[in-house]
């Protein structure tokens, strides 16, 4: 059985960036029924037993039944992507990565603001609801990712390992920003921990 990743802060923690009622309404609600409907689809899927949400995630084609299929791929993705989110998100963040992270960022990308740039671009410019993701390869090669729903770079073939990840999903800030997605973007760099973040680099590697 799947639980909910434990938060490290306080549902009002992370204000005045994300407010408390969005950061309640996300866990308890949203995040909890994605838990509760993938461990439901899992159990009716005995090959599936035993094995983490990363492995089921990269083989979803191996899952028979093509509505046990939807359910893992949509619950198991919301499950995954948000235990991403919450975990790389602090009151008070280390405000850039350091070491072989920010090394990999400077060649791939020139600079931390224009990672930051391009990140927000494809969040901002996510049609409907989906996300954005920073991934890793093998070789230490990071990219930009844009998926739709609940889709993760885990279920693609070489898509890579998500490091980070912004919800763009309308339930992660229309409490507070209304349709001023943007706005929440912007936001969302003053609460998102690069020492997480660069923690999860290493171990992608």
């Amino acid at each position: 059985m799947f639980k909910q990743i434990d938060l490290s802060y306080g549902f009002a923690d992370l204000e005045p960036h994300i407010d408390e009622l969005t950061m309640v309404t996300h866990y308890t609600k949203h995040h909890a029924a994605y838990t509760n409907n993938l461990n439901a689809a899992i159990e009716k899927d005995t090959s599936l037993a035993g094995k983490t949400i990363e492995e089921i995630l990269a083989h979803l084609d191996g899952i028979a039944d093509p509505a046990i299929r939807t359910a893992v791929r949509n619950n198991g993705g919301g499950y995954a992507n948000h235990n991403l989110y919450f975990d790389t998100l602090r009151a008070n963040p280390a405000p850039a990565p350091q070491g072989k992270l920010a090394d990999r960022i400077k060649k791939d990308f020139g600079s931390l603001e224009a990672l930051k740039d391009e990140i927000g671009k494809q969040a901002a410019g996510r049609f409907g609801s989906g996300w954005a993701f920073l991934v890793a390869h093998k070789d230490g090669s990071l990219a930009v990712v844009s998926t739709p729903n609940q889709d993760t770079p885990l279920m693609e073939k070489d898509g890579g390992v998500p490091i980070l990840g912004i919800d763009v999903w309308e339930h992660a800030y229309y409490l507070k920003y209304k349709n001023m997605r943007a706005d929440y973007i912007k936001a969302f760099w003053s609460v998102l921990d690069w020492a997480e973040v660069e923690k999860r680099y290493e171990a992608a590697l």
